[in-house]
């Protein structure tokens, strides 16, 4: 690429660098998304932002678990592509990176990713109703265990972000906080739909980042990003890699 040696010094000099992942980086590990493409998920004649929502979990949280079990299932086979890989091996080049995501499957983890900031929750956690109590599930475990909470014995939810809640505070401060301090900032199969997670690009920008965006398809953001990859995250960070020492 013609402008390669610019890139290469944009990736030495940075001393802070964050990134946003989003479903695009792990649907080539087979890890169905619900935006782009023009398709829309639906469970039992309900679209996946009804059935995700916390509306369902008041009114119906056994058929929201059967929900959240069947895509678990489907995540029980899914590996960290490279990637998720190549995320985990920057971790150990930078001086300061931040790995921030929107996604549930937790396969930055799984890759070796050691500090992820996961805006959205993990589906194989779940939490108590009443006293708020996590409890790590084995993704084996389907149906889900446990049913009911050990300390105060009411039942437990998928610990995620559903539609019509807030990110949990703590976490989205921290990707807000780091985002602010970076010196190059990616936005990795993301659709820039969701915020507050897209505006931390905004943020990055806004304080002085230089904005990469990696997506097979124009995006919202694609206009406020300095440089911009139409292709697969894994051959995007493969191309990059070269310029980590």
């Amino acid at each position: 690429m013609k402008d390669s040696p610019h890139l290469e010094k944009i990736f030495q000099d940075a001393r802070s660098i964050c990134v946003l992942t989003g479903a695009g980086i792990s649907a080539e590990s087979g890890v169905p998304t619900f935006r782009g493409g023009g398709g829309s998920v639906v469970w039992k004649g309900m679209p996946f932002d009804e059935i995700s929502s916390a509306r369902m979990v008041r009114e119906n949280l056994d058929e929201v678990w059967e929900w959240f079990d069947y895509r678990r299932n489907i995540l029980k086979d899914c590996s960290p592509n490279l990637a998720h890989y190549i995320l985990a091996e920057w971790e150990n080049k930078f001086f300061d990176f931040t790995l921030i995501t929107q996604n549930v499957d937790g396969l930055h983890t799984k890759a070796g990713s050691r500090k992820v900031l996961e805006l959205h929750g993990n589906i194989n956690r779940s939490r108590c109703l009443q006293c708020e109590k996590r409890f790590q599930m084995n993704e084996t475990d389907i149906p889900h265990k446990p049913e009911i909470c050990d300390e105060c014995g009411s039942r437990v939810r998928p610990d995620v972000v559903l539609f019509g809640e807030f990110l949990p505070i703590s976490v989205y401060q921290e990707a807000e906080r780091k985002s602010s301090q970076c010196d190059l900032f990616l936005i990795i199969g993301t659709s820039a739909l969701v915020y507050p997670a897209a505006g931390l690009a905004e943020v990055a920008k806004i304080n002085g980042a230089f904005l990469i965006e990696i997506n097979p398809e124009e995006t919202p953001m694609t206009s406020l990003c300095h440089k911009s990859f139409r292709m697969k995250a894994s051959q995007a960070l493969e191309f990059l890699r070269r310029f980590v020492r």
